[in-house]
C-alpha cells in the first residue's frame, strides 16, 4: 500500500538511523519501526504496591468523617 505520512523529527532521526546501521531502504525502516511499536512491551518486573502499617485504623466508610480526624491530628 502506498501513503504520504509526516513523520515528526524524532521518529525520522530513529528511522534514519536504522537505515544507515542496518542499509534498509526507507520503507523497510518504517515498517521494522512500526512492527516493533506494535508489539505489546512486557515489563522486567510486574508493579506491586507499596505498603505500610501506620498502626492507625480509621473506618473510611463516612469521607466527611475521616476527614475531620484527619484534621484535627494536624
Amino acid at each position: 500500500m502506498r501513503t504520504t505520512v509526516t513523520l515528526d523529527e524524532d521518529v525520522a532521526a530513529a528511522v534514519e538511523r536504522l537505515r544507515r546501521a542496518e542499509g534498509l531502504g526507507l520503507s523497510e525502516a518504517v515498517n521494522r519501526l512500526v512492527r516493533a511499536g506494535l508489539v505489546p512491551r512486557r515489563d522486567a518486573r510486574p508493579f506491586r504496591q507499596r505498603t505500610a502499617d501506620l498502626d492507625v485504623l480509621i473506618d473510611v466508610t463516612n469521607v466527611g468523617e475521616v476527614l475531620d480526624l484527619l484534621d484535627d491530628a494536624s
